[in-house]
């Protein structure tokens, strides 16, 4: 009887296997990649707004704390965005004139709201309070980044599920005293996890478990 297949076929096939599975794990490697690039999540990408604010020259330079402009954030599941009167608050004196703040003038004038993008935009059906986090010692850094070092804002985390998730599993590595939230320049000590604990306890911060629920995020 002939012989069906030469020599060779063997180390074909194999060779053949091989690039299939290399393909395929690339596949899912370059996906993995773009999934979690600046493309997909835009971190450290600054979108366009209508006036380019720096919140390094009004937090670094000019000492302007969160909460003058973030009023709600204490209160509510919601930041906040400063209205028009808060801006108009030091631009009616400074860079009264300015092409760079018309914008701000136009609002005033019209009493129409500025439409900002929103950098830190999560999906609606997620919830997420602001407040809960704030007063339970999470402090704005350690979502937001060093906003004092952006001339234009840009996220610094992807806002992924297992981001949040991670935190959650583990909230002692990420609480700081109340008294340090609002402080972009606090270092976790070296007894963060004692330190940690301590105050998730102070705090009444419930157990991985709750966090981690389903529900906790979606209703």
């Amino acid at each position: 009887m002939p012989q069906l297949f030469r020599p060779a076929s063997n180390t074909i096939a194999k060779g053949s296997i091989a690039v299939v599975v290399l393909l395929l794990g690339g596949t899912l490697a370059v996906g993995y990649i773009t999934d979690r690039g600046s493309w997909m999540t835009f971190v450290q990408v600054a979108p366009e707004q209508p006036i380019p604010f720096s919140h390094k020259h009004h937090v670094k330079d000019d000492g302007i704390d969160c909460r003058y402009c973030h009023t709600s954030v204490e209160t509510s599941h919601y930041a906040g965005l400063p209205p028009t009167e808060t801006c108009m608050t030091c631009h009616s004196q400074i860079w009264a004139n300015a092409t760079l703040t018309q914008p701000i003038r136009d609002s005033w004038a019209t009493g129409r709201s500025i439409d900002w993008t929103r950098v830190h935009d999560l999906p609606d059906f997620v919830y997420f309070d602001h407040s809960i986090h704030v007063n339970k010692g999470i402090g704005c850094s350690t979502c937001h980044g060093h906003v004092d070092e952006m001339p234009l804002t840009y996220r610094v985390n992807t806002l992924y599920m297992n981001w949040c998730v991670n935190c959650h599993r583990e909230p002692y590595k990420y609480i700081r005293p109340r008294s340090e939230v609002f402080n972009i320049d606090y270092e976790y000590p070296a007894n963060q996890e004692v330190l940690g604990r301590r105050l998730m306890a102070e705090y009444k911060v419930k157990d991985a478990r709750t966090l981690t629920d389903c529900f906790t995020c979606h209703r």
